[in-house]
């Protein structure tokens, strides 16, 4: 699996259609998502998957008020369940022996928690019969083997970044239920190229996906990666990331390396009808020629970008304002994903 800052042909994504996701806030969403095709669009082409006709107009309309390029936007029409991609989207990877891209079918179940996933598990079809590439069947055994996009994090030279919370615990929203350590790790390195898988263990607070490591670590380059770390020893996510931050010391890259690991601040927390928000500057995106940075008018988001920006030289960081869109409890990496070259 390339890592997401090699060249892209494509993003994907979907329209907000289900106001569930975003009780009372879908209006103000549908603006911020607007900003974030604006700023994809200028460098490469966004295919854009729409629930009915009706809807495609809907989307026109917006982004053309909001001033992007619409001939830079290909509209799909295509019936989902909800608009987060990164983790029932088409997961693309390169065979090793012919350098094809072929499309990945992870079985998406809905996070193992909700209901409303069957068409948004189609997806992967779709794209590969859309696009006319080759779908693999990802399974362990017989048995079809569930992944989210969020819940791996790689740098395209063969290491892989997870959770157990996500991905080993048996009696919460367990994906593949009975599964080891051990096959996991094998089924990601058959199937993604993942020669070195490294654990982390819980996410952050908030985040209904048990534990995706979108929300607390990524790379920004195939040595250097960034960790999420919360200062506030009060702070309900303050061991586990203080845990985290220990783990990272013993990982060594697919070349027996040590990475240069920097510390993201997190956000102060929000909240919304009581409940903690999985707010995290972590969930960025990048682009042919900028990094998407979800910002939360936070003293913060300004130390953050600063961060970034000495990190990715070869990209503009862009903060979008995402107080409004992590009601949905996801960000910009959860709506997005990358069609490499």
């Amino acid at each position: 699996m390339p890592a997401e800052w090699e060249p892209h042909r494509a993003t994907w994504l979907c329209w907000p259609h289900n106001p569930n996701d975003w009780p009372g806030k879908i209006e103000p969403v549908k603006w911020t998502f607007c900003e974030i095709v604006r700023k994809i669009t200028p460098s490469e082409t966004v295919r854009l998957l729409v629930d009915s006709p009706s809807r495609e107009k809907e989307a026109r309309l917006y982004l053309s008020r909001a001033g992007v390029d619409l001939r830079k936007v290909q509209f799909i029409v295509k019936a989902t369940d909800r608009s987060w991609l990164r983790d029932c989207g088409p997961v693309f990877a390169r065979e090793t022996h012919t350098n094809r891209t072929v499309i990945l079918d992870f079985h998406f179940n809905g996070w193992a928690k909700y209901p409303n996933w069957r068409k948004d598990a189609t997806v992967p079809a779709f794209a590969a019969q859309f696009l006319k590439k080759p779908l693999i069947d990802v399974r362990i055994g017989k048995k079809p083997f569930v992944l989210e996009g969020g819940g791996i994090e790689v740098n395209g030279k063969g290491t892989l970044i997870t959770t157990e919370e996500c991905y080993l615990d048996q009696k919460i929203q367990p994906r593949n239920p009975g599964i080891t350590r051990a096959e996991f790790e094998s089924t990601v390195r058959n199937y993604l190229g993942a020669t070195n898988v490294f654990w982390l263990g819980h996410g952050i607070v908030g985040d209904d996906t048990h534990g995706h490591v979108d929300d607390l670590c990524r790379f920004v380059g195939p040595k250097t990666i960034v960790l999420v770390r919360e200062d506030n020893p009060k702070d309900a996510n303050f061991r586990n990331l203080a845990e985290n931050w220990e783990r990272i010391q013993d990982l060594r890259l697919e070349d027996g390396s040590k990475p240069e690991i920097v510390a993201l601040p997190m956000p102060s927390p929000i909240y919304y009808d009581g409940y903690r928000l999985p707010a995290s500057y972590a969930n960025f995106y990048f682009t042919n020629t900028a990094l998407l940075v979800p910002t939360f008018n936070d003293p913060k988001d300004i130390t953050v970008l600063g961060i970034l920006s000495e990190l990715v030289k070869d990209r503009q960081i862009i903060g979008i304002y995402a107080g409004d869109l992590i009601l949905g409890l996801g960000a910009i990496h959860c709506l997005t994903q990358q069609e490499p070259l």
